[in-house]
């Protein structure tokens, strides 16, 4: 033999000298999930390990994930019922939860990059991401709100916003009233793949904001096409987003190779609350390592391109990596 490939897989130290994808704290951005109250931790039955934080104790969490090397978090609220309308009123709300949250978080760990999901679902008496229309969700009016919501955002102090709407021109629409607000080194965070997926049942769980009726497949993708990411993802950029974002990740490796090819940008992907129970779920019956799936699940998307994941591991994998 001329070359033996397993002499680069002969020990550990070898293996970790030639691995061509590292995992590093840096790469994870940490969803957290806030609901009024005062010390409040609430166990999400959908999602086993995971919690809704009242304000305070996400500032702990904020700490906590600051002191392990975690750079960057993204927040979502549960709004409460009665608060919910189909106009957005509480999405632009400067003393709503979301702004709250935004500005609680900066003053106790000034260096944490905040992320805020700007949709209207959470809000919404409907269930869904836009304003609803008889039983259409329109797409204009929709992206208004949108806009007005992310510079409330800003103004509280929100390092990057996040648009997981998949409205048609809302990239556009927010950079130019952060522009004009002078909020020109707040970023843009854009869900530009995001597919009509069934792996998001956990999180509507966490928010309470399952559709009241039908579904979003008129604006959430298609999971049967590629080339459609392709051209709204080129959109969002040429429209001004700083980063793209593949969501979810683990079915959609191919999509996560396919626009890190194509875009000059950092692209994100979202291993998603669906992906993350299952592991939990089978890990539970004892069908595979729970440790050893996180890890090789979490690489397999770096792997893919992801420049950042957002995973419901993230502290887990931190812990396994430090191990």
């Amino acid at each position: 033999m001329i070359r033996r490939n397993r002499i680069l897989r002969t020990s550990p130290a070898i293996r970790a000298m030639v691995a061509e994808t590292i995992l590093t704290p840096s790469d994870f951005i940490a969803p957290l999930f806030i609901t009024e109250g005062e010390n409040v931790q609430e166990e999400i039955s959908s999602m086993p390990g995971y919690f809704r934080y009242s304000l305070d104790n996400t500032v702990k969490e904020a700490k906590l994930l600051w002191s392990m090397g975690i750079k960057s978090i993204l927040l979502f609220i549960k709004c409460a019922d009665e608060l919910k309308d189909n106009l957005g009123t509480e999405a632009v709300n400067p003393e709503g939860l979301m702004q709250r949250a935004i500005r609680s978080i900066k003053h106790a760990v000034p260096e944490m990059v905040v992320m805020t999901d700007v949709a209207l679902d959470p809000y919404s008496s409907y269930g869904h991401d836009g304003i609803v229309k008889g039983q259409e969700i329109v797409n204009d009016v929709t992206v208004e709100v949108l806009a007005r919501m992310s510079l409330s955002h800003a103004q509280a102090g929100a390092d990057i916003v996040a648009p997981s709407d998949m409205m048609d021109g809302r990239i556009l629409a927010i950079r130019n009233i952060l522009e004009e607000n002078n909020f020109d080194k707040v970023g843009i965070m854009a869900y530009s793949a995001k597919y009509a997926s069934c792996f998001y049942g956990p999180f509507r769980d966490a928010l309470d904001s399952a559709p009241g009726f039908g579904d979003k497949k008129t604006y959430q993708m298609d999971y049967a096409n590629t080339k459609e990411a392709i051209k709204e993802t080129l959109m969002d950029v040429e429209e001004g987003a700083d980063i793209v974002m593949v969501k979810p990740a683990l079915s959609y490796l191919d999509i996560i190779r396919t626009i890190k090819d194509r875009v000059n940008v950092p692209v994100s992907a979202y291993h998603v609350s669906g992906e993350y129970s299952m592991v939990k779920a089978a890990a539970k019956m004892g069908w595979l390592n729970e440790e050893k799936a996180i890890l090789e699940i979490l690489t397999s998307i770096k792997r893919a391109g992801a420049d950042l994941i957002a995973t419901y591991f993230a502290k887990d994998a931190v812990r396994l990596l430090q191990a």
